[in-house]
């Protein structure tokens, strides 16, 4: 269970974040939606305790993530590519991140064959930096790196943004593939309302920090069609 109480952020007297209540049960998959400007990404942050919020709480499973780290063992997420390290490989990424989770190496090998499908023979086994890589391909890695370690809760920041039109569809295919296999709750920002409403039961669409509207149910997609259209 996450769940957010009195959440504030305000930079240079501007509100850009202003959430009385929100709470996201386990395994559900969430979407959040809005324009630029939103707040979607700042939110985010804050969840995981990236940005400090000037009101309010953030609680991962019972603990308050400011000043605890119990609940990152169960959180993997890729918000950007600060999130990677630019002078390793893919490989030699991989690696690092399967070492903090217990991972041998025959182990990770498992584990990067299920994401070959996005990956396109351009990513494992390619000697080539991370910081040379691009855009889509940076992507890519840092999604198959927040599945590492099994996590219960994956966030993810524009995952089909920089994505050629066959990788989205795989990777859509992929991330409900794997909520099938197991338990695992989705907390998925993105602008691309199609995949996001076909990923996610449950949508929160966002704007100038407040939620706006809730939505489930399968007229979620004409409702947002019918908001942005304005």
């Amino acid at each position: 269970m996450i769940e957010i109480k009195g959440l504030k952020k305000i930079y240079k007297n501007v509100t850009v974040i202003d959430i009385e209540q929100l709470s996201i049960s386990n395994n559900e998959s969430f979407g959040l939606v809005g324009n630029n400007g939103a707040g979607k990404t700042t939110l985010f942050r804050m969840m995981l305790d990236l940005v400090k919020p000037t009101e309010g709480i953030v609680i991962i499973d019972g603990k308050n993530v400011q000043g605890s780290d119990e609940w990152k063992k169960q959180v993997g997420s890729f918000l950007d590519e600060g999130f990677l390290i630019p002078y390793l490989t893919p490989n030699e990424y991989f690696r690092f991140v399967g070492n903090l989770h217990g991972y041998s190496t025959a182990d990770l090998k498992a584990f990067l064959e299920k994401f070959e499908v996005i990956f396109h023979g351009e990513i494992n086994g390619q000697n080539k930096y991370i910081g040379d890589l691009s855009k889509g391909n940076l992507k890519k890695v840092g999604i198959a790196a927040s599945f590492i370690g099994n996590p219960q809760i994956i966030m993810l920041d524009e995952p089909f943004e920089n994505l050629d039109p066959t990788s989205q569809i795989r990777l859509k295919e992929l991330l409900q593939a794997e909520r099938k296999l197991r338990q695992v709750t989705y907390l998925i920002s993105s602008h691309d309302l199609n995949h996001v409403t076909e990923i996610c039961d449950r949508i929160v669409l966002l704007e100038k920090g407040k939620v706006i509207k809730d939505l489930r149910g399968s007229n979620t997609l004409a409702e947002l069609e019918s908001y942005f259209k304005g």
